[in-house]
């Protein structure tokens, strides 16, 4: 069985999903500490096309005094109005993209709930994504299944809870995994090589990669999921 991981993104790009896609069963890594900078800094914020490139979409958390917190934990910091505002900038740089409206109402349905907790907000909308893009997966903690381990022994440990002999890593755990401890282990690993698609944008330009999944879907919709994803479209909502 081949098993995949990942922190529970928000919005998260279409290197996250195509990754899930690939493999037998995935695990949100919802036990590690949360970080809000950097190559892990992806949790609570992401990225959408504007006429001038790209913007944040960035949920505010409460971190005062709880820096080492796991990401399972984080709670999104309440009445400030962010719902409104990402609402409002999807739609201006969204709005005539050709697939918009059949992907935004659901969306704004989901940032219309009460979240308390991002992960519970973050989840709900990577399954939304899977969905609009084609597949449905379940998803399943590390912390359901007692995981506590980091870095390479999380990887074993992962694996070993779900019975798995194949691991897909995405290409930067080449940089921080112990390849050879891991093979020792019984567990084949595999990288992950993502070749980013390139479609029409909804604004003018030169082309902007690695953005949130829903600049994809509005402008691509399902069709572009499909060419992406042979097999892709049961369940589609674009």
């Amino acid at each position: 069985m081949l098993l995949t991981a990942h922190q529970p993104n928000f919005l998260p790009y279409l290197g996250f999903f195509d990754k899930v896609f690939a493999a037998d069963r995935f695990l949100v890594v919802d036990h590690v500490q949360f970080v809000k900078r950097g190559p892990f800094g992806w949790i609570h914020r992401n990225k959408i096309r504007t006429p001038d490139g790209w913007q944040w979409l960035t949920i505010p958390v409460l971190t005062s005094g709880k820096y080492t917190q796991p990401i399972r934990e984080v709670a999104i910091a309440p009445h400030a109005p962010w719902r409104r505002k990402h609402l409002r900038s999807i739609e201006v740089q969204y709005g005539r993209a050709p697939h918009f409206r059949a992907v935004m109402d659901a969306l704004a349905a989901l940032y219309e709930r009460p979240w308390e907790r991002l992960i519970d907000f973050t989840e709900a909308l990577i399954s939304f994504g899977l969905c609009v893009l084609g597949r449905e997966v379940r998803l399943e903690r590390t912390s359901a299944l007692g995981i506590a381990e980091h870095g390479t022994d999380l990887i074993i440990a992962m694996c070993r809870a779900t019975g798995a002999d194949r691991y897909l890593s995405g290409v930067h755990g080449r940089d921080y995994l112990d390849t050879d401890r891991i093979e020792r282990a019984g567990i084949r690993l595999e990288f992950q090589d993502f070749q980013h698609p390139v479609y029409p944008q909804a604004q003018p330009g030169e082309f902007v990669p690695n953005l949130s999944w829903i600049d994809f879907a509005f402008c691509a919709g399902t069709a572009g999921a499909r060419a992406l994803w042979p097999g892709a479209g049961v369940g589609a909502r674009a």
